[in-house]
Protein backbone atom coordinates (compact mmCIF):
# COMPACT_ATOMS: atom_id res chain seq x y z
CA UNK A 1 0.00 0.00 0.00
CA UNK A 2 2.84 2.38 0.84
CA UNK A 3 4.41 1.71 -2.57
CA UNK A 4 1.08 2.33 -4.31
CA UNK A 5 0.62 5.64 -2.50
CA UNK A 6 4.18 6.64 -3.36
CA UNK A 7 3.60 5.84 -7.06
CA UNK A 8 0.28 7.69 -7.04
CA UNK A 9 1.93 10.84 -5.65
CA UNK A 10 4.79 10.51 -8.15
CA UNK A 11 2.38 10.11 -11.07
CA UNK A 12 0.30 13.10 -9.99
CA UNK A 13 3.30 15.37 -9.48
CA UNK A 14 4.95 14.31 -12.73
CA UNK A 15 1.76 14.83 -14.74
CA UNK A 16 1.25 18.29 -13.26
CA UNK A 17 4.86 19.16 -14.17
CA UNK A 18 4.09 18.24 -17.76
CA UNK A 19 0.90 20.32 -17.66
CA UNK A 20 2.64 23.40 -16.22
CA UNK A 21 5.50 23.27 -18.73
CA UNK A 22 3.14 22.70 -21.62
CA UNK A 23 0.47 25.29 -20.82
CA UNK A 24 2.50 28.16 -19.39
CA UNK A 25 5.60 27.92 -21.58
CA UNK A 26 4.88 25.84 -24.68
CA UNK A 27 1.41 26.98 -25.76
CA UNK A 28 1.91 30.78 -25.44
CA UNK A 29 5.11 30.64 -27.52
CA UNK A 30 3.66 28.33 -30.21
CA UNK A 31 6.42 25.76 -29.77
CA UNK A 32 5.42 22.75 -31.85
CA UNK A 33 7.72 19.98 -30.58
CA UNK A 34 6.29 16.97 -28.80
CA UNK A 35 3.44 14.78 -30.03
CA UNK A 36 -0.18 15.69 -29.26
CA UNK A 37 0.62 19.00 -27.56
CA UNK A 38 2.78 20.04 -30.53
CA UNK A 39 -0.08 19.21 -32.87
CA UNK A 40 -2.45 21.12 -30.58
CA UNK A 41 -0.39 24.29 -31.11
CA UNK A 42 -0.81 23.92 -34.88
CA UNK A 43 -4.56 23.21 -34.64
CA UNK A 44 -5.06 26.20 -32.31
CA UNK A 45 -3.70 28.48 -35.07
CA UNK A 46 -6.85 27.77 -37.11
CA UNK A 47 -8.98 29.39 -34.38
CA UNK A 48 -11.41 26.47 -34.33
CA UNK A 49 -10.34 25.19 -30.91
CA UNK A 50 -7.80 26.13 -28.27
CA UNK A 51 -4.62 24.11 -27.77
CA UNK A 52 -5.73 22.99 -24.30
CA UNK A 53 -9.16 21.86 -25.49
CA UNK A 54 -7.71 20.03 -28.50
CA UNK A 55 -5.28 18.22 -26.21
CA UNK A 56 -8.21 17.22 -24.01
CA UNK A 57 -10.27 15.87 -26.94
CA UNK A 58 -7.32 14.10 -28.55
CA UNK A 59 -6.10 12.48 -25.33
CA UNK A 60 -9.57 11.31 -24.32
CA UNK A 61 -10.21 9.89 -27.79
CA UNK A 62 -6.91 8.04 -27.81
CA UNK A 63 -7.55 6.81 -24.27
CA UNK A 64 -10.92 5.33 -25.24
CA UNK A 65 -9.39 3.78 -28.38
CA UNK A 66 -6.56 2.32 -26.30
CA UNK A 67 -8.99 0.91 -23.74
CA UNK A 68 -10.97 -0.84 -26.50
CA UNK A 69 -7.95 -2.24 -28.32
CA UNK A 70 -5.43 -2.80 -25.53
CA UNK A 71 -7.76 -3.75 -22.67
CA UNK A 72 -8.17 -2.98 -18.95
CA UNK A 73 -4.51 -3.47 -18.09
CA UNK A 74 -3.62 -0.57 -20.35
CA UNK A 75 -6.29 1.65 -18.76
CA UNK A 76 -5.01 0.91 -15.28
CA UNK A 77 -1.51 2.07 -16.14
CA UNK A 78 -2.16 5.08 -18.37
CA UNK A 79 -5.69 6.40 -17.88
CA UNK A 80 -5.09 8.37 -14.68
CA UNK A 81 -2.14 10.35 -16.02
CA UNK A 82 -3.81 11.01 -19.37
CA UNK A 83 -7.05 12.21 -17.75
CA UNK A 84 -5.22 14.35 -15.18
CA UNK A 85 -3.07 15.99 -17.87
CA UNK A 86 -6.08 16.75 -20.06
CA UNK A 87 -8.12 18.22 -17.18
CA UNK A 88 -5.15 20.21 -15.87
CA UNK A 89 -4.56 21.85 -19.27
CA UNK A 90 -8.25 22.74 -19.63
CA UNK A 91 -8.41 24.00 -16.03
CA UNK A 92 -5.32 26.20 -16.47
CA UNK A 93 -6.84 27.70 -19.60
CA UNK A 94 -9.94 28.76 -17.73
CA UNK A 95 -8.27 29.93 -14.52
CA UNK A 96 -5.08 31.45 -15.98
CA UNK A 97 -5.79 32.53 -19.58
CA UNK A 98 -2.49 33.17 -21.40
CA UNK A 99 -2.72 35.79 -24.14
CA UNK A 100 1.04 36.20 -24.35
CA UNK A 101 4.21 34.58 -22.97
CA UNK A 102 5.38 35.24 -19.42
CA UNK A 103 8.51 37.05 -20.58
CA UNK A 104 10.08 38.50 -23.73
CA UNK A 105 12.90 35.94 -23.48
CA UNK A 106 11.98 33.03 -25.78
CA UNK A 107 15.18 31.12 -25.00
CA UNK A 108 14.33 31.15 -21.29
CA UNK A 109 10.78 30.06 -22.03
CA UNK A 110 11.81 27.23 -24.36
CA UNK A 111 14.12 25.85 -21.65
CA UNK A 112 11.20 25.63 -19.20
CA UNK A 113 8.97 24.23 -21.97
CA UNK A 114 11.57 21.48 -22.44
CA UNK A 115 12.75 20.81 -18.90
CA UNK A 116 9.45 20.54 -16.99
CA UNK A 117 7.72 18.07 -19.34
CA UNK A 118 10.97 16.13 -19.79
CA UNK A 119 11.33 15.70 -16.02
CA UNK A 120 7.68 14.73 -15.69
CA UNK A 121 7.95 12.19 -18.52
CA UNK A 122 11.12 10.72 -17.02
CA UNK A 123 9.40 10.19 -13.66
CA UNK A 124 6.43 8.51 -15.37
CA UNK A 125 8.62 6.26 -17.53
CA UNK A 126 10.66 5.35 -14.47
CA UNK A 127 7.61 3.95 -12.65
CA UNK A 128 6.20 2.25 -15.74
CA UNK A 129 3.56 4.78 -16.69
CA UNK A 130 3.06 7.46 -19.34
CA UNK A 131 0.91 10.51 -20.03
CA UNK A 132 -0.86 8.89 -22.99
CA UNK A 133 -1.00 10.79 -26.27
CA UNK A 134 1.29 9.38 -28.95
CA UNK A 135 2.41 6.65 -26.52
CA UNK A 136 -1.03 5.09 -26.97
CA UNK A 137 -0.63 5.14 -30.75
CA UNK A 138 2.77 3.49 -30.31
CA UNK A 139 1.26 0.72 -28.15
CA UNK A 140 -1.48 0.03 -30.71
CA UNK A 141 0.99 -0.07 -33.62
CA UNK A 142 3.28 -2.36 -31.64
CA UNK A 143 0.43 -4.81 -31.07
CA UNK A 144 -0.66 -5.13 -34.68
CA UNK A 145 2.36 -4.27 -36.83
CA UNK A 146 6.10 -4.73 -37.06
CA UNK A 147 6.69 -1.01 -37.54
CA UNK A 148 9.76 0.47 -35.84
CA UNK A 149 7.78 2.40 -33.21
CA UNK A 150 10.64 4.62 -32.06
CA UNK A 151 11.43 5.73 -35.59
CA UNK A 152 7.75 6.29 -36.41
CA UNK A 153 7.26 8.53 -33.36
CA UNK A 154 10.42 10.48 -34.14
CA UNK A 155 9.25 11.02 -37.73
CA UNK A 156 5.85 12.26 -36.56
CA UNK A 157 7.46 14.63 -34.04
CA UNK A 158 9.79 15.97 -36.72
CA UNK A 159 6.90 16.50 -39.14
CA UNK A 160 4.87 18.43 -36.55
CA UNK A 161 7.91 20.50 -35.57
CA UNK A 162 8.80 21.35 -39.18
CA UNK A 163 5.20 22.43 -39.78
CA UNK A 164 5.84 25.23 -37.29
CA UNK A 165 8.13 26.92 -39.85
CA UNK A 166 5.22 27.26 -42.27
CA UNK A 167 2.37 27.92 -39.83
CA UNK A 168 4.23 30.47 -37.72
CA UNK A 169 7.67 31.89 -38.58
CA UNK A 170 11.33 30.92 -38.88
CA UNK A 171 12.15 32.03 -35.33
CA UNK A 172 9.40 29.91 -33.77
CA UNK A 173 10.31 26.97 -35.98
CA UNK A 174 13.97 27.14 -34.96
CA UNK A 175 13.07 27.25 -31.27
CA UNK A 176 10.78 24.26 -31.80
CA UNK A 177 13.58 22.31 -33.51
CA UNK A 178 15.89 23.18 -30.65
CA UNK A 179 13.27 21.95 -28.18
CA UNK A 180 12.78 18.68 -30.04
CA UNK A 181 16.51 17.91 -30.04
CA UNK A 182 17.17 18.84 -26.41
CA UNK A 183 14.03 17.15 -25.07
CA UNK A 184 15.11 13.68 -26.18
CA UNK A 185 18.47 14.05 -24.43
CA UNK A 186 16.92 15.49 -21.27
CA UNK A 187 14.43 12.65 -20.78
CA UNK A 188 17.22 10.07 -20.93
CA UNK A 189 19.40 12.17 -18.63
CA UNK A 190 16.62 12.60 -16.07
CA UNK A 191 15.84 8.86 -16.09
CA UNK A 192 19.51 8.04 -15.57
CA UNK A 193 19.75 10.57 -12.75
CA UNK A 194 16.63 9.23 -11.03
CA UNK A 195 18.05 5.70 -11.13
CA UNK A 196 21.61 6.64 -10.21
CA UNK A 197 23.20 4.34 -7.63
CA UNK A 198 26.71 3.72 -6.35
CA UNK A 199 28.66 0.50 -6.85
CA UNK A 200 31.34 -0.13 -4.23
CA UNK A 201 34.50 -2.25 -4.42
CA UNK A 202 36.13 -2.16 -0.98
CA UNK A 203 39.56 -3.80 -0.57
CA UNK A 204 40.28 -4.41 3.12
CA UNK A 205 41.89 -6.76 5.60
CA UNK A 206 38.94 -7.10 7.97
CA UNK A 207 35.57 -7.23 6.16
CA UNK A 208 33.32 -8.14 9.12
CA UNK A 209 32.72 -4.62 10.58
CA UNK A 210 32.05 -3.15 7.14
CA UNK A 211 29.68 -5.94 6.11
CA UNK A 212 27.90 -5.74 9.47
CA UNK A 213 27.32 -2.02 8.90
CA UNK A 214 26.08 -2.61 5.34
CA UNK A 215 23.66 -5.35 6.37
CA UNK A 216 22.34 -4.12 9.72
CA UNK A 217 22.63 -0.31 9.45
CA UNK A 218 22.04 0.26 5.74
CA UNK A 219 19.78 -2.72 5.10
CA UNK A 220 21.69 -3.83 2.01
CA UNK A 221 23.47 -7.00 0.97
CA UNK A 222 27.13 -7.51 0.12
CA UNK A 223 29.43 -10.11 -1.39
CA UNK A 224 32.92 -10.95 -0.06
CA UNK A 225 35.73 -12.38 -2.17
CA UNK A 226 39.22 -13.33 -1.09
CA UNK A 227 42.07 -11.53 -2.85
CA UNK A 228 45.85 -11.26 -2.88
CA UNK A 229 47.69 -7.94 -2.94
CA UNK A 230 50.01 -7.73 -5.98
CA UNK A 231 52.32 -5.14 -4.43
CA UNK A 232 52.32 -6.09 -0.72
CA UNK A 233 51.60 -9.80 -1.10
CA UNK A 234 49.12 -9.55 1.77
CA UNK A 235 45.93 -11.55 2.02
CA UNK A 236 42.96 -9.23 1.36
CA UNK A 237 39.20 -9.26 0.96
CA UNK A 238 37.06 -7.45 -1.59
CA UNK A 239 33.53 -6.37 -0.63
CA UNK A 240 31.05 -5.76 -3.44
CA UNK A 241 27.85 -3.83 -2.75
CA UNK A 242 25.41 -1.45 -4.45
CA UNK A 243 23.79 1.46 -2.61
CA UNK A 244 21.73 4.54 -3.27
CA UNK A 245 23.40 7.93 -3.01
CA UNK A 246 22.49 8.60 0.63
CA UNK A 247 23.65 5.15 1.75
CA UNK A 248 26.87 5.56 -0.25
CA UNK A 249 27.78 8.69 1.71
CA UNK A 250 27.16 6.89 5.01
CA UNK A 251 29.26 3.88 4.04
CA UNK A 252 32.11 6.02 2.79
CA UNK A 253 32.16 7.97 6.05
CA UNK A 254 31.95 4.76 8.11
CA UNK A 255 34.93 3.19 6.32
CA UNK A 256 36.90 6.44 6.53
CA UNK A 257 36.41 6.48 10.31
CA UNK A 258 36.69 2.78 11.17
CA UNK A 259 39.06 1.37 8.55
CA UNK A 260 41.00 4.21 6.90
CA UNK A 261 43.54 1.79 5.36
CA UNK A 262 40.84 0.30 3.10
CA UNK A 263 40.99 0.94 -0.62
CA UNK A 264 37.61 2.03 -2.05
CA UNK A 265 36.46 2.19 -5.67
CA UNK A 266 33.07 3.88 -6.20
CA UNK A 267 31.33 3.82 -9.57
CA UNK A 268 28.11 5.43 -10.79
CA UNK A 269 25.52 3.12 -12.30
CA UNK A 270 21.86 3.51 -13.31
CA UNK A 271 21.24 -0.13 -14.23
CA UNK A 272 21.03 -2.35 -11.16
CA UNK A 273 18.58 -5.24 -11.45
CA UNK A 274 17.81 -7.33 -8.40
CA UNK A 275 16.21 -7.28 -4.99
CA UNK A 276 16.10 -3.81 -3.51
CA UNK A 277 16.54 -2.11 -6.88
CA UNK A 278 14.75 -2.95 -10.15
CA UNK A 279 13.02 -6.20 -10.95
CA UNK A 280 13.77 -8.02 -14.18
Amino acid sequence: MREKIKNFIAMSGATLLIAVGTYFFKFPNNFTFGGITGLAVLIAKTGLISAADFSFVANMSLLILGAIILGKKFVAKTAYCSVLLSFALSLFERIFPMNQPFTNQPMLEVMFAIALPALGSAILFNIGSSSGGTDIIAMILKKFTSVDIGRALVCSDVAITVAGFFIFDIKTGLYSCFGLIIRSFLVDSFIESLNLSKYFNVVCSNPEPICDYIVHSLGRGATICEAHGAFTGEHKYIIFTALNRQQAIKLRNFIKTNDPSSFILISNTSEIIGKGFHSI
